[in-house]
């Protein structure tokens, strides 16, 4: 029995919690003081669960009970009166049931006696007529799940009441600029602004910058805040909230900032200025570590690090500033840095979850297409290197009512197309790129996606057709794209024409994806990855996909440099975390702008950490090939560094390397490993150091 089935947990039906906080998550962006929400469809959770289990006690054993939500107690389908703090379970045999209400926050139940506890043993459906008609009776219906939990073990503490960690920080810098004080933090941050000593009425303007030049452009400063303060009440004028004056405030809505500009008006003044920094990661026992002799090549790994921190909250989120939403081709690169510093699995499990909403399916996650195959290959590589097959169990009904929708807007061919309501984005791209027709790009993830489905199902012993369907799908996109004369797979047939142009995407993620021979990857590597007359991927999102086609090809050497070069280039240009997009062309004022506007870029985004997951998977080499690190490979490369040492965390603990000019030394807390260098394969036993001369 794990920990967690030996204490009682607060226990919901699997998936609200998540869609719960994920609305409260994503509707917290603003713009210019205006709520921001997302554009796609948000899902509810149910407003009525019931939560059960099968008993057999030796003796009666009293429980503690506390619920989110008003509630009813059946014992052996009898109601019992009233909904009480406490009730005694007879010996025996009985079946214990509780439903909950609640159409606030998601309905939550914790109970808790000597050997009665709710924990992931429990079993809940939400409220249907089959299941009150059938009660005790419909086990086989379908309706019953795994209850979910998420670490919520203090019954005076419900799962709503969540709040991440925070604490206090101050500004490294006050200056005085026109009529008001900016504050310089020292570097990109989250968190609550706090003012002490408030004093007088009147008006505190606040503009909130991840540059100085934004906090200092009234005009354009996309993040603003205004308190109205009377001798008796303060008003946050951004949410509408009123409290009682107090001499200290405290901010209700965290921001992201590096700077923050603030005047007074009307005759009020305030003291120290500084925040309480939100802490969006936790302690994990195992942590990711990098240290090499390229020093530059340190500071980018540790500002990759930061940046993945602050985009670490209740979920994996895409930027601190903009857009603070949870976007699934964001995510998954996060969950794959994540599983080389952190392994914070349940932010991994809870944005899948979030992400992936209720059915019935009628739109793509988050509106786009290619997000919709990333989805799916995310639980996939979540099992990979977890080794959870109950979280695979639990999501594959809701892949195969997800991919019922795909394969209903296939086209007759039986590729995807992109349909009036659909948002094909593969990437931002600074030249013109046709996204309408059928883009090769789109039907390698497509294929991907059916393997997944395919793989899913026969880890959980269920026959499908998805493994066929992915074959056939292959056999027509390798016919259909695949050029001898260009050496590339092509973009797309348009109006039933071919539209030869070769950009990265699709012939990037062939190699990755398996989906080229030994012949057509070298072939894509000069032809299309090396040439300098295909257009260059100015994003870290596909640099990502970049850089790690080119690893798996035996190109650290050429990789080094390449993150020297453009993550280097951000931290040149005084980058503290790493941005949305650089264009090292660019310069000044230019690397803030987006979108049509001056500060439109987001300077903390998610998907620039990238650096994290190459050094971890192709420079240190770790990586599991079996489910769970059961078993795994060290497959170092120097890449043109002098040494270097790290660590990966694992579910078992921790995997050390150490590659020196004259030695490779191997540490790992479990596993079965192999040490390969070159043609020599070693073993590496757990808990033995593994130290191995190099020629």
């Amino acid at each position: 029995m794990s920990n967690q089935q030996k204490k009682a947990l607060w226990i919901w039906y699997p998936g609200d919690f998540e869609i719960w906080l994920g609305n409260r998550f994503n509707n917290r962006r603003t713009e210019r003081g205006a709520m921001f929400p997302p554009f796609w469809k948000q899902d509810s959770h149910w407003a009525t669960v019931a939560f059960s289990i099968d008993l057999d006690l030796d003796v009666p054993e009293k429980i503690c009970i506390a619920t989110e939500g008003s509630f009813n107690l059946m014992l052996d389908g009898h109601l019992q009166f009233g909904m009480p703090e406490t009730f005694v379970v007879p010996a025996g045999r009985h079946q214990l049931c509780f439903k909950v209400h609640n159409t606030a926050t998601p309905p939550a139940l914790f109970v808790d006696g000597d050997t009665v506890k709710s924990n992931g043993t429990w079993l809940a459906t939400y409220e249907d007529k089959i299941w009150i008609d059938e009660w005790g009776k419909a086990h086989g219906s379908g309706c019953y799940v795994p209850a979910a939990c998420w670490y919520f073990d203090d019954i005076d503490s419900g799962p709503s009441t969540f709040r991440l960690p925070r604490h206090y920080i101050s500004p490294v810098a006050a200056t005085h600029e026109r009529e008001g004080l900016l504050l310089d933090f020292g570097r990109e941050t989250m968190g609550y602004l706090t003012f002490k000593d408030i004093q007088g009425e009147g008006f505190v303007n606040i503009f909130y910058g991840e540059s100085r030049e934004e906090a200092l452009d009234r005009a354009f400063c996309e993040t603003l805040d205004q308190l109205q303060v009377y001798a008796d009440v303060i008003i946050d004028n951004a949410i509408n909230h009123c409290s009682e004056r107090r001499a200290d405030y405290t901010m209700t809505t965290s921001k992201a900032f590096r700077y923050i500009y603030i005047e007074c008006a009307g005759g009020v003044h305030v003291g120290e200025v500084g925040a309480e920094r939100e802490d969006g990661w936790c302690e994990h026992p195992a942590q990711g570590s990098f240290k090499c002799s390229d020093e530059e090549l340190n500071r980018i790994w540790q500002v990759s690090a930061y940046t993945l921190e602050l985009t670490t909250r209740e979920f994996f989120v895409d930027g601190i500033k903009r857009d603070r939403w949870t976007w699934s081709g964001d995510a998954i690169q996060s969950y794959l840095m994540n599983y080389y510093l952190h392994f914070d699995n349940d932010c991994v499990r809870r944005t899948i979850r979030q992400l992936r909403g209720k059915d019935p399916v009628t739109a793509h996650i988050n509106t786009i297409m290619d997000y919709t195959f990333y989805w799916f290959k995310s639980i996939l590589d979540y099992h990979l290197y977890s080794g959870d097959t109950d979280f695979v169990r639990e999501m594959y009904p809701r892949m195969c009512t997800l991919m019922e929708y795909c394969l209903g807007r296939a086209n007759g061919e039986g590729m995807m197309e992109g349909q009036p309501d659909d948002w094909i984005f593969v990437d931002w791209v600074d030249f013109p790129m046709h996204k309408r027709g059928t883009l090769c790009f789109e039907q390698l993830l497509f294929c991907k996606a059916l393997e997944t489905m395919h793989t899913c199902a026969k880890l959980l012993g269920i026959d499908s057709p998805y493994g066929m369907l992915a074959d056939d799908l292959l056999k027509k996109t390798r016919a259909s794209f695949w050029s001898e004369e260009r050496h590339a797979f092509l973009h797309a047939i348009e109006d039933g024409k071919m539209n030869e142009m070769v950009t990265k995407f699709p012939n990037m993620f062939a190699i990755i994806y398996g989906y080229a021979d030994e012949r057509e990857r070298d072939a894509i590597l000069r032809h299309v990855l090396l040439n300098e007359q295909v257009e260059a991927i100015t994003t870290p999102y596909m640099r990502f996909y970049e850089l790690e086609a080119l690893c798996m090809m035996g190109m650290q050497a050429s990789v080094l440099p390449e993150m020297k070069s453009y993550w280097g280039g951000m931290l040149r240009e005084g980058a503290t975390t790493f941005w949305e997009k650089y264009v090292p062309s660019e310069q000044g004022t230019q690397h803030l702008a987006m979108y049509g506007r001056p500060y439109g870029k987001s300077l903390c985004h998610a998907w620039g950490a990238s650096p994290i997951y190459i050094l971890g998977k192709y420079f240190l080499g770790v990586r599991p090939t079996k489910a769970g690190y059961e078993e795994y490979e060290v497959r170092p490369h120097l890449g043109g560094l002098e040494w270097m040492e790290g660590s990966v965390p694992t579910p078992f603990g921790e995997i050390e390397v150490s590659v020196r000019p004259s030695s490779v030394t191997v540490r790992s807390d479990g596993g079965s490993g192999t040490l390969i260098l070159g043609d020599r394969r070693i073993p590496i036993p757990a808990g033995e150091v593994v130290n191995v001369p190099t020629p």
